[in-house]
């Protein structure tokens, strides 16, 4: 296959209605940013953008697309593909390396047991890791392949020194949803009360949830609303997993993509968006024959099919030595 690093651009509206609510941020409000324009010769216009999806939050949307809530496990369609499911003592689900931030690296991970070995130990002897040897970044992405490779596809860092060289994964697919010629749009509304008419001082208040608070909404409409997509294909086919493998992934991602493109992106209460026109972007459909063929090429790959049950326990945090 190519190596190369694919980009595409995909309008959106939001499915009912011209008004979408963007993403906002504690301290900062909601994302806008002038961006130059070249428009000519020694030309330079100026316009403002909004950032209606940053990247991370877009990673998170493009993985729940292989994720069924409902079953707490992945969609039937790679069912097959490993994957590390934690559990507590009692054989409950508790979560998974495809829910949490981190992945592979989540904290609930490492303190975990996989047949009553630490995970640490696993991943640090499945990615061989030592001390004064370089990282094998070939040997490492097999290993990760082996485990979940959907943490190929959105990155993992390995971030602790029990890890010998804490090895690190790029995400080779970013997204972001980001908006033009963009207007705001003010509306107020009120939480009526509907049963005491009247606060005194003896009854609990608005900050207990009783009484009628007025409240005022700030949301936007734009010209334009585009989804940015980028894989990289070829930081993909740099691991050294073969050619079936890496076009496994690469069908992934894109399959993720289309998902988006075609069911709906539902970032916010009021942020229903959907996309106008792919293109010759590849169907759901088409991508799912990919994928399984993708799947049953690379069974050699995976010394286990579905879930890789761990065992977390909880710890109780220790407590601080008094100082003299």
């Amino acid at each position: 296959m190519k190596t190369k690093q694919v980009f595409w651009e995909f309008p959106l509206k939001p499915i009912t209605g011209s008004v979408f609510q963007a993403t906002g941020f504690p301290d900062i409000g909601y994302a806008t940013f002038i961006r130059p324009i070249a428009s000519g010769e020694n030309v330079v216009t100026k316009k403002e953008y909004l950032l209606v999806e940053s990247a991370q939050s877009m990673a998170n949307h493009l993985e729940d697309t292989l994720w069924d809530g409902t079953t707490r496990s992945p969609i039937p369609l790679i069912a097959d593909l490993p994957w590390i499911r934690v559990l507590n003592r009692e054989e409950s689900f508790l979560t998974s390396s495809r829910l949490e931030a981190h992945r592979l690296a989540s904290a609930w991970i490492k303190d975990s047991t996989l047949d009553g070995v630490p995970m640490i130990a696993v991943i640090r002897n499945r990615f061989e890791l030592k001390d004064e040897i370089p990282l094998n970044y070939n040997q490492i992405a097999n290993a990760v392949f082996s485990l979940d490779p959907i943490a190929l596809i959105h990155g993992v860092f390995f971030a602790d020194s029990k890890w010998p060289g804490q090895p690190k994964f790029r995400r080779a697919i970013t997204a972001t949803i980001e908006a033009s010629d963009v207007e705001t749009v003010n509306y107020g509304g009120v939480k009526r009360e509907l049963v005491r008419h009247k606060l005194n001082e003896e009854s609990p208040g608005t900050k207990e949830g009783y009484g009628s608070v007025p409240y005022h909404r700030q949301e936007f409409a734009a010209g334009a609303i585009t989804l940015h997509v980028a894989i990289d294909e070829a930081q993909l086919e740099s691991y050294g997993l073969g050619e079936k493998a890496t076009e496994l992934l690469v069908s992934l991602a894109k399959y993720e993509v289309s998902m988006l493109l075609e069911g709906g992106l539902r970032a916010r209460t009021n942020c229903n968006l959907i996309g106008i026109d792919t293109g010759e972007f590849p169907s759901s459909t088409e991508l799912e024959d990919k994928i399984t063929d993708g799947i049953r090429s690379c069974d050699s790959l995976f010394p286990a099919k579905g879930p890789i049950d761990v065992v977390h326990e909880a710890k109780k945090k220790e407590p601080r030595a008094d100082r003299n």
